[in-house]
């Protein structure tokens, strides 16, 4: 097998284990086939905004150029921090699309990748948002009208839970220990004050989470193509948006969105 093109973070699908698709150029790679056999992935230099398409020496923001960096609706500064959304007061980079992505309902879920973090998505990408980080196990527990209250619920709760993913802990499957979703759910009710209780999601269902990994790493070389730009050997596993290789280094997909690659495997 051999394709080349800009690649894009890896498409999945849930299943046990998951399923990871990898887009390059106008194909896709189906990764859990390579798993267990020698990949070679040479980045040839170009790199294309994920956004406009055009070519730029530095990737910005996981694939955008400064420009759209600093315009585009899809690099805006509530995509990290939600509670900055300000479209429900008719204030965004492009109404349009915020309308699409910033007015509609937004979960508000713990997960388990490392320790128990809070974190915040729009209800159509549940379960990807999980996958993406490496959760083991996640539960819904608000479901808000917008992307401001569902960012304003996880300010409250970032008191009380952490909203950052441990990428290390994640990738060695070091899972919290001695803790229950559905007991960590309850905390949040008798947390939330009664202005954010109404949006308290009462559906207790567990997703749970299986890996196509045939050995977790025990320590962590984490590559990228601007210092390597080929990076070849065993492909040992998938978790998150990591490519896990058998002498223990790591990749992030996701970091080299729009990199053209040039990537050969064994059929």
């Amino acid at each position: 097998m051999q394709l080349e093109g800009n690649i894009l973070k890896m498409r999945t699908e849930l299943a046990t284990p998951v399923n990871y698709f990898l887009p390059v150029g106008h194909n896709e790679i189906v990764m859990n086939n390579l798993i267990g056999k020698d990949i070679s992935m040479s980045f040839t230099g170009q790199i294309n905004c994920i956004s406009c398409g055009k070519q730029t020496k530095t990737s910005f923001g996981q694939g955008f150029c400064y420009n759209c960096l600093q315009t585009a609706p899809e690099a805006s500064e509530s995509v990290v921090r939600p509670e900055l959304s300000k479209a429900h007061l008719g204030i965004a980079r492009d109404m349009e699309w915020a309308i699409k992505h910033d007015l509609i309902d937004h979960h508000v879920y713990l997960a388990v990748s490392g320790d128990v973090k809070v974190g915040v998505t729009r209800y159509h990408q549940i379960p990807t948002r999980w996958i993406d980080q490496g959760a083991s196990a996640a539960i819904k527990i608000a479901t808000a009208p917008n992307r401001h209250i569902a960012g304003v619920i996880e300010v409250f709760l970032k008191k009380h839970f952490t909203d950052k993913t441990d990428w290390r802990a994640m990738l060695k499957n070091e899972l919290a220990e001695n803790f229950n979703l559905l007991e960590e759910k309850e905390k949040v009710y008798r947390l939330l004050p009664g202005e954010l209780k109404k949006y308290f999601n009462s559906n207790n269902e567990i997703t749970e989470i299986e890996y196509p990994v045939i050995t977790f790493p025990k320590t962590l070389k984490s590559l990228g193509f601007d210092k390597t730009p080929k990076i070849e050997g065993v492909l040992t596993g998938i978790k998150g948006q990591y490519l896990i290789f058998q002498d223990d280094s790591v990749l992030n997909i996701r970091k080299h969105n729009g990199y053209f690659l040039q990537i050969k495997s064994p059929s």
